[in-house]
């Protein structure tokens, strides 16, 4: 069997930690699997993306997640997220998830985020997150210098 490919877009490049200011981009290609019958996003799906992008920005930070839990027995959860819908992604689209930082504090630190297709805003989040004790899910302080390069 032969197949021609009629189409095909760049592959995503790495995230990129941002310059001091700027907000930490992650890029993401829209899949099947992420659409739902009308063929765009489905919003779950977004939850998804931030998630991932703040996965990359906090290990660009110098926090790996399984690291953190392991070494230091702390863990990150989301406190409260509010999101805006503004356009849909659709399959195969490419999409900038970025992070930026809102505030810091000692154990929890928001998070400014949003959905970009070709720099046009999609969706955008603001997302509380919480350090928490690994074993007993009671809000601990972020490790200095963590903290440090999250106010960075």
């Amino acid at each position: 069997m032969e197949y021609t490919i009629i189409h095909s877009k760049p592959e995503p490049a790495a995230s990129k930690p941002a310059p001091q200011g700027q907000a930490f981009s992650w890029p993401c290609r829209i899949y099947y699997e992420d659409t739902d019958m009308s063929g765009v996003v489905y919003h779950a799906g977004y939850l998804r993306f931030f998630e991932r992008a703040r996965t990359e920005w906090l290990r660009a930070k110098g926090g790996q997640q399984a690291a953190l839990k392991d070494e230091l027995g702390i863990v990150f959860a989301v406190r409260h997220m509010k999101i805006d819908f503004v356009k849909p992604a659709r399959i195969d689209d490419l999409i900038d998830v970025t992070v930026a930082v809102a505030n810091a504090g000692r154990v929890s630190f928001t998070l400014d985020q949003s959905a970009l297709r070709g720099g046009e805003l999609i969706a955008a989040a603001s997302v509380k997150v919480a350090c928490l004790n690994a074993a007993t899910f009671a809000p601990v302080p972020i490790p200095g210098l963590l903290l440090e390069n999250i106010h960075a």
